[in-house]
C-alpha cells in the first residue's frame, strides 16, 4: 500500500469474521502517523472478552487504544491532522446506544441513535484526522423474527448508509478480500 499525505475518511464494511478489522488495521498501518484504535466493544461476557483479547494481541504495541463505548464523536473531534483513527466498530457503537436506555420505547431509542449518528457523521466530516470506520452488514441475512431485532438491523443499515455517504472511500470485505465500492483506487 502507498503512504498517503492527505486526510482520508474510509469506511470498511462486511459480514462477521470477513476480515474487516484486519484490513482496517493494515490500512491504518499504511497511512501511518499516530494511530489510535477507538474500541467500542464492551466485555460483557467471556466470549466477547476473548474476541477483544485477540484483537488486542494483533495490534502493534505502539498504537494507542481508547475504549469508548458511547462517545466516539467526541474522541474523533479531539483528533488532529496526522492522526489515524480506527473506529471498531460502528455496529457495536449503535448497539451500545440502542440498549443504553432499555426503559425507553423503541421509537425513543431509534431517535436517540439517529441523533448520535448525525453527531458522528458531523464529527467525521469536520475532522482533519485520517479515519477508518469499521461496520457490519447486518441486512444480508435472514429477516429477524422479532421487532426489536428488525428495528436494530434497520438502524444499522441506515447508519451504514449515512457514514458511507460522508466517507470518501468505502470497502466491502468478502472472505478477506477488499472490494472498493466508493473511491479506494489507491489500495
Amino acid at each position: 500500500m502507498t503512504e498517503f499525505k492527505y486526510r482520508r475518511h474510509i469506511m470498511v464494511t462486511g459480514g462477521t469474521r470477513s476480515g474487516k478489522s484486519k484490513f482496517a488495521e493494515d490500512l491504518a498501518d499504511a497511512i501511518g502517523g499516530e494511530i489510535i484504535y477507538l474500541a467500542t466493544a464492551q466485555a460483557l461476557d467471556d466470549e466477547m472478552k476473548e474476541r477483544i483479547k485477540k484483537h488486542q494481541q494483533r495490534r502493534p504495541k505502539n498504537w494507542t487504544t481508547i475504549e469508548e463505548p458511547l462517545e466516539a464523536a467526541r474522541i474523533i473531534s479531539g483528533c488532529h491532522q496526522g492522526t489515524t483513527v480506527v473506529l471498531d466498530c460502528l455496529t457495536l457503537l449503535i448497539s451500545n446506544w440502542f440498549f443504553k436506555g432499555e426503559e425507553r420505547s423503541l421509537d425513543c431509542r431509534e431517535a436517540f441513535v439517529d441523533a448520535e449518528i448525525t453527531s458522528l457523521a458531523g464529527a467525521i466530516m469536520e475532522s482533519n484526522a485520517n479515519l477508518i470506520v469499521v461496520s457490519n452488514e447486518l441486512g444480508w441475512g435472514l429477516v429477524p423474527e422479532n421487532e426489536l431485532s428488525r428495528r436494530f438491523r434497520d438502524l444499522a443499515g441506515n447508519a451504514n448508509q449515512r457514514i458511507a455517504e460522508v466517507c470518501e472511500e468505502v470497502f466491502l470485505i468478502v472472505s478477506g478480500i477488499p472490494l472498493p465500492i466508493k473511491g479506494g483506487s489507491d489500495v
